[in-house]
Formats: structure tokens, sequence, C-alpha cells
């Protein structure tokens, strides 16, 4: 059978909210069960199982993703005043107010405004010279 570009082999495809069968199997062994399950994994962690405790710590305090940073970081007005504030970054994540990680992410942010303040500066420079005035 060959198929057309663009067409579907099953064009109904499979109904919303369809759930695979391995995932109603693993419920359906799994149902009544649940809280013995977990009372179980709670008491294997309070005696030390490492694997049972992170598994419950997992579930109780999700991974951080992200969080606010807080550091001295100086104005940013100039394309010039980007080594500064990288100066800064870097300071802090040296003290170890910052992550490598939030180091970079900030160091990204503040490449991101010097092309911005770059452009501003280039589209008034353009503006004064269309306009017959000189830079």
């Amino acid at each position: 059978m060959a198929f057309s570009k663009g067409q579907s082999g099953n064009p109904t495809g499979k109904p919303p909210g369809a759930r695979h069968r391995a995932t109603m199997a693993a419920e359906a062994l799994l149902d009544g069960e649940v809280q013995a399950l977990t009372r179980k994994a709670i008491e294997r962690a309070l005696e030390g199982d490492g694997v049972a405790l992170r598994l419950c710590l997992e579930r109780i305090l999700p991974a951080r993703k992200d969080r606010p940073v807080k550091f001295d970081l100086p104005p940013v007005e100039t394309a010039s005043d980007i080594s500064k504030a990288l100066g800064a970054i870097a300071k802090s994540m040296a003290a170890g107010e910052l992550t490598p990680d939030e180091a970079g992410t900030v160091a990204t942010v503040m490449e991101a405004h010097r092309k911005a303040i770059e452009t501003a500066e280039l589209e008034e420079r353009v503006r004064r010279l269309e306009a017959g005035r000189s830079p």
C-alpha cells in the first residue's frame, strides 16, 4: 500500500483521551494498592533506604528549575557598560553568589541587552545621517 504525501494512513487516528494498554494494565494492577505502596515507601525511607527516601523527597520537593538571583550589578546604559556588568557577574560567580549556570544565563541576558543598545544607537546614527546632520 502506497501512502500519499500529507495523507495519514489512519485519518481517523486514535480517539482523544485514548490510553495505552500497558498503562491501563499497570493501573489495574495497582488499583487499591496505592495507599499500601505509598506507606511502605515512606516506612523504608524512614528506615534509611536511600532510593525510597529520594523517591519520597522528589514527590514532596520537585527539582527546582529556576530561582531569582540577587547580586550587585552596575548600571548598564551603553554598550561599553557591558564589560563592567560581565565583570560583576564573574565576581558573583567566584564568590558563590551565582552558580555557573546562573552566571551564564545572566551573561546571555547582558549580551541581548548589548545588542539592543547597539541597535538603538545605530538606528539613531542612521536617523541623524538621513536628516542631514552629522553624528
